[in-house]
């Protein structure tokens, strides 16, 4: 068994109680088996276990034979000196800490029940692996699950947000811009959406936040679409000889039109389409992170995404290529992903980083607020018999299907725990 798996055996004591001894027979209690660590170093912190007479505070290493200890080159490690306990599952040889003192060892028995769930469930190849049992699992269980899974999913969004907010000098309305332009690109042109806005910072929009034309024009310039000569579209040639004016007033610097992706997608969600909705909402939104804090409703945040693109793309979908007449406005399902997606991850970092914990009550009320999402994940957690009720439901499922099913991280996962753990 890999080691991962005896510390889940230690972490959730499911070994024998009393009756405990030292490889040396030596009586052991174990008080508290400490705190799992993430990092390097012993694998728990702060346990406290009596030895004979004695109780010890400090930490415990855990590996399936003493002798991994030497192989991992702790003895070189002084961190490892704090080490009360070695526990094992078999115990070939003594291992010493760095003053020549040996560390007490203690071989680990378990249920060989549980061993056979465990592999039980690695070796299933549906679509999860608890997938034959799940019926078992009661709604208690989820709602414990679904929070403590909401709070990984927007944790887990933090370090991007703040490595780019140090990018950005601690300016939050700069990073919420680059991160909404991220998502108008969805997945496709997510990359050259980050990409432009980064190229053109907000501050440089700011001056112009008043006229839409230019906003197009250095949007539309700057993501390389400007390139070309097109006769007879007025409206593009326009744009172009705006960006030629804006450009060489900035020192601007364009990306690689060839980054924009237009196969395989619908015509309403064209790159073109979507820096023209985004230039709408530029326009229309001054400093807008800081008006989203301010904001206490869903009706609030939704009236404020509420754009639509300028009349030429009522008409078109690409320059220089008429269409039916669509108003090209921000639908209400692309406004509750840019809610979910960008608006709930910054308030919830917004609200650690100030200390503002009702922020980040607020991120998880909206996303009980917002209806469920539809994608093919959600769609087979229903095949399955879960009935999600808004978004936070379905923003748990994803995190338990990409972060644990998908990496059959079982022994991490509060479902898979229940089925690991029945020994009749």
């Amino acid at each position: 068994m890999p080691e991962e798996f005896l510390q889940y055996i230690w972490e959730n004591r499911l070994f024998p109680q009393s009756g405990l001894q030292t490889t040396d027979g030596e009586k052991i209690e174990i008080v508290d088996v400490g705190r799992r660590n993430i990092d390097s170093g012993p694998d728990f912190f702060n346990a406290k276990i009596r030895i004979g007479k004695t109780l010890w505070a400090g930490n415990v290493e855990i590996h399936k034979t003493a002798s991994d200890w030497g192989k991992h080159k702790h003895q070189d490690d002084k961190a490892y000196d704090n080490v009360i306990l070695h526990v094992v599952e078999k115990y070939d040889t003594p291992v010493l800490r760095s003053n020549a003192e040996i560390i007490p060892a203690f071989e680990i028995r378990y249920a060989e029940k549980l061993n056979e769930n465990y592999q039980k469930l690695l070796s299933a190849r549906t679509w999860i692996a608890c997938q034959q049992q799940f019926y078992k699992v009661d709604l208690l269980t989820f709602k414990i699950a679904y929070h403590r899974l909401m709070i990984e999913r927007l944790e887990g969004k933090t370090q991007e947000i703040m490595q780019c907010l140090e990018e950005n000098h601690h300016n939050w309305n700069e990073t919420f811009y680059q991160f909404l332009a991220k998502f108008f690109g969805f997945k496709v042109n997510a990359a050259p959406f980050q990409l432009l806005a980064k190229s053109l910072p907000l501050s440089i929009l700011s001056k112009h936040k008043n006229n839409l034309f230019q906003i197009e024009a250095f949007l539309f310039g700057n993501a390389g679409l400007l390139n070309e000569q097109l006769p007879g579209d007025d409206y593009y040639t326009s744009l172009r000889n705006e960006y030629l004016h804006l450009f060489n007033k900035y020192g601007l610097k364009a990306i690689e039109s060839h980054l924009w992706r237009f196969m395989r997608l619908r015509p309403v969600n064209f790159p073109t389409v979507r820096i023209a909705q985004f230039a709408a909402l530029i326009n229309s939104s001054e400093l807008l992170f800081s008006k989203i804090i301010e904001i206490e409703s869903i009706a609030g945040l939704k009236t404020l995404f509420d754009v639509t693109a300028s009349t030429y793309w009522d008409t078109h979908y690409r320059f220089n290529k008429l269409s039916k007449k669509r108003i090209k406005r921000i639908g209400e399902s692309s406004v509750n992903s840019i809610i979910i997606n960008t608006v709930v991850p910054f308030l919830f970092v917004f609200g650690e980083v100030q200390g503002k914990h009702y922020l980040k009550d607020r991120a998880l009320g909206f996303l009980e607020e917002l209806p469920p999402e539809k994608n093919s994940i959600i769609k087979k957690w229903g095949l399955l018999g879960i009935a999600v009720r808004s978004a936070y439901d379905t923003q748990a499922l994803l995190q338990l299907k990409n972060v644990y099913c998908e990496t059959k991280k079982c022994l991490n996962c509060q479902i898979g725990n229940k089925f690991i753990k029945v020994t009749e």
